[in-house]
């Protein structure tokens, strides 16, 4: 486990005020070591909860000390099965509001229903709902981790604190890849070249662009603007109104631009579906790349992605904690994992002890 405490945090951390509360909202005991070393900094044990299934699958949870006047943060991973963490998490909230809770703080790393953030054509923005939904339980903050778009804090009534990992994925490629000047940072897509750049400037790379993939999230044909008005009969349309039609895309043929021979490729975004970082790396290699390395916030990884990995051309994947997946590094010893509790928990006692926040954001962007 990779992490760094800069000094100036360090003498910072296990100095919090009285009637704080530290909860962690998974029934999944693999989704607890984040919250375990969040306590730890802060210097604090673990609230006693118990939360678990019935046999029929309801989430019950049950608070087992007082939070009446207290500053409760419930502290929730995603788990595989993403709706039972998001019924865990809306179920403690309500429990600590009507328990008197004083603030409920959840601290999400990684926001689930983020990348539904957009309406596609007749279905609905679910990171919307998501928010509501929380905002009704009665949260009355948010902490998360580089949101899939930045707007989605906007979809909240409540103050949302977006902390970036970059810093620490920033400083994993200065001290563990040790010719880490010959690198240049790619962007998988048109679409992620802003965050590219913004990682090629603060090392001083050079920056490459693979063009010509699928872009189904960002697609006009999904989004529903393509769909024509209902009409009942030809003679319904004014004989002089011709709409004129917009020329459909077609995507290219996959190039890279910008040049990548003999050199580390870095390419940075969210672990998903494997399959676009699979084909990013062997037209990387085509192109000379003799190292490949994915650096990502959220390590969702599916089932099979720790395989395919191992037996791909990249050289190494690194993630941070904000997602569980002990499981998947003992199945590729390519993934390394960067430890983001630090940040995590200064925000937290930064928030408790009414302190600013802007000391977390120091030299972030608006493209960051």
């Amino acid at each position: 486990m990779f992490c760094v405490t800069p000094p100036e945090l360090e003498t910072k951390m296990n100095i919090t005020k009285g009637g704080l509360v530290l909860f962690s909202a998974n029934s999944n005991s693999s989704c607890m070591e984040l919250s375990k070393k969040i306590a730890e900094r802060l210097g604090v044990e673990m609230g006693k909860v118990q939360v678990y299934q019935e046999p029929n699958r309801e989430t019950r949870v049950q608070i087992q000390e007082s939070v009446r006047g207290k500053d409760v943060f419930i502290i929730q991973t995603v788990s595989k099965d993403v709706n039972t963490t998001i019924m865990e998490l809306l179920i403690m909230v309500y429990a600590c509001k009507t328990s008197c809770a004083k603030s409920i703080i959840g601290v999400i790393p990684y926001f689930p229903y983020s990348k539904q953030c957009k309406m596609r054509k007749r279905g609905s923005i679910v990171s919307k709902l998501l928010a509501s939904m929380m905002c009704k339980a009665g949260l009355t903050h948010l902490i998360t981790m580089d949101l899939h778009q930045k707007e989605i804090q906007g979809f909240f009534n409540i103050p949302v604190d977006n902390l970036r990992a970059s810093p620490f994925l920033l400083q994993y490629i200065q001290e563990e890849i040790p010719d880490y000047r010959n690198a240049v940072i790619v962007a998988k897509s048109p679409a992620s070249a802003k965050r590219a750049q913004s990682f090629a400037e603060r090392l001083r790379l050079g920056i490459a662009v693979i063009h010509g993939e699928a872009q189904d999230a960002e697609s006009d044909l999904v989004d529903g603007r393509h769909s024509p008005p209902m009409v009942r009969s030809v003679a319904a349309i004014h004989p002089s109104l011709e709409i004129p039609m917009l020329i459909p895309k077609e995507k290219p043929p996959i190039t890279v631009v910008g040049d990548v021979g003999g050199r580390i490729a870095i390419i940075d975004d969210i672990i998903d579906d494997v399959d676009s970082f699979l084909a990013a790396a062997e037209t990387l290699k085509e192109r000379g790349a003799y190292k490949i390395f994915v650096m990502a916030t959220h390590g969702l990884l599916s089932s099979d992605a720790p395989r395919r990995i191992e037996e791909s051309a990249i050289d190494e994947v690194v993630v941070t904690n904000t997602i569980p997946h002990e499981v998947q590094k003992l199945q590729c010893p390519k993934i390394k994992t960067v430890d983001i509790s630090m940040i995590l928990s200064e925000a937290i006692r930064r928030i408790h002890n009414g302190e600013s926040m802007s000391y977390l954001f120091r030299n972030i962007g608006l493209d960051d």
